[in-house]
């Protein structure tokens, strides 16, 4: 390499580290300005550089007037399509970082889709960005809807509960005004109704206390491996009596000796929840009808129970409510007496159901039948090598 090549590398060198220098700076100075300034000044500054430099080159070599001419007029033209091509790009990304800028605020302040706007004209990286603020706003629709589900829950538990509260609490006054008042002959079952009706508030109370303790997701209890057949069968057992009152025929079908039947989980928890099953189905039987309470397995290895009754159905548009909180379909909203002791009169009990079912992992569902409904409980089986 000779001297004048040595000469125009250094001249080039140098011009081109000046105008590097000042494209940098003026970025600097508009850090803060629009995206789409920064991308001009971005995409400028090595076009000046090479235009400086090719400039320079010309000069150093002694090119004619006319070849000067041209070279730089080509380079005029090519930095001003590279101008042009720098601000379309520019107003895009601008424009589609506006698009996400109106999604977040949008965000904030309401749940509905964003009307208008479409990633088909958006780079990946923002259309990456608009599809997760789009399933970001699906998730807050869906939580916002469950929040106000929860709400309206809440406020028809706390009427129901009033309700179911204040006439036990009536009746209590009468019947001790009565007695204070001496207008009652038959004290003994004055008092004895007077139990009744406490036993009735105290299953209220518990069964609200239960609805806490499950809401509040305390720390697992000690679990071991709890059969259900067994389960079903001590079920069937301690309401049989409730059964023979209401003229329901309850049976148990459970294959016989099937150790396949256990699940990892806490009994007590699970024969409340299945006795609140089983009560219910036999509340809403009419007499002479028939409860099945069955036990097996299914293909894929989960335990099943099922409860099934004589209700005669429950209306489509009531089954996603069957498990809400208070929710209730007796048109009474006091329950009788005689199956006050047996079922959550605060329409709690199969809320209670699904809370202790969903603590152990399982599912719980309800479906119609011919002449009634069927309650399925679906668990998930002792693991292999656990120990009862």
């Amino acid at each position: 390499m000779n001297r004048d090549q040595l000469t125009i590398l250094g001249l080039t060198a140098v011009w081109t580290l000046v105008v590097v220098a000042i494209g940098v700076a003026v970025l600097w100075r508009f850090r803060r300005r629009s995206l789409r300034t920064t991308m001009i000044v971005a995409s400028l500054v090595p076009m000046l550089a090479a235009l400086a430099a090719v400039t320079q080159s010309v000069r150093a070599m002694f090119i004619s007037a006319h070849d000067s001419l041209v070279v730089l007029w080509t380079l005029a033209f090519s930095g001003l399509l590279g101008l042009a091509i720098s601000v379309l790009l520019g107003q895009w990304i601008t424009t589609s970082s506006r698009d996400v800028g109106r999604r977040l605020r949008h965000l904030g302040t309401s749940y509905e889709p964003v009307a208008g706007g479409t990633n088909s004209n958006v780079p990946a990286e923002l259309a990456a960005i608009t599809d997760e603020l789009e399933m970001t706003r699906k998730r807050l629709a869906a939580s916002h809807e469950r929040e106000r589900a929860l709400e309206a829950s809440r406020r028809e538990l706390v009427a129901f509960m009033s309700h179911d509260l204040r006439t036990p609490l009536a009746g209590l006054r009468a019947v001790s005004e009565g007695l204070e008042d001496g207008v009652i002959d038959d004290v003994p079952g004055a008092l004895r109704q007077m139990r009744t009706t406490v036993d009735r508030m105290t299953g209220l109370v518990d069964d609200l206390f239960e609805l806490s303790r499950l809401s509040a997701a305390p720390p697992p209890r000690r679990r071991s491996a709890v059969s259900l057949r067994e389960l079903a069968e001590d079920v069937a057992g301690e309401t049989c009596e409730h059964a023979r009152a209401e003229g329901v025929s309850l049976k148990v079908s459970t294959p016989p000796d099937d150790d396949r039947l256990a699940v990892h989980g806490d009994a007590d928890e699970l024969t409340r929840a299945v006795t609140n099953l089983v009560g219910n189905a036999i509340r809403h039987t009419e007499r002479g009808g028939t409860v099945k309470l069955t036990v097996d397995r299914d293909t894929d290895g989960r335990v099943r129970l099922a409860v099934t009754d004589g209700c005669g159905g429950i209306p489509d548009h009531d089954l996603e409510r069957v498990f809400d909180i208070g929710w209730r379909g007796d048109e009474q909203r006091t329950p009788s007496s005689a199956s006050s002791s047996n079922s959550s009169g605060g329409g709690l009990g199969l809320a209670i159901a699904r809370g202790v079912v969903e603590s152990h992992e399982g599912t719980i569902g309800v479906t119609n039948i011919d002449g009634g409904c069927a309650f399925e409980i679906d668990l998930p089986p002792v693991p292999t090598g656990s120990s009862s």
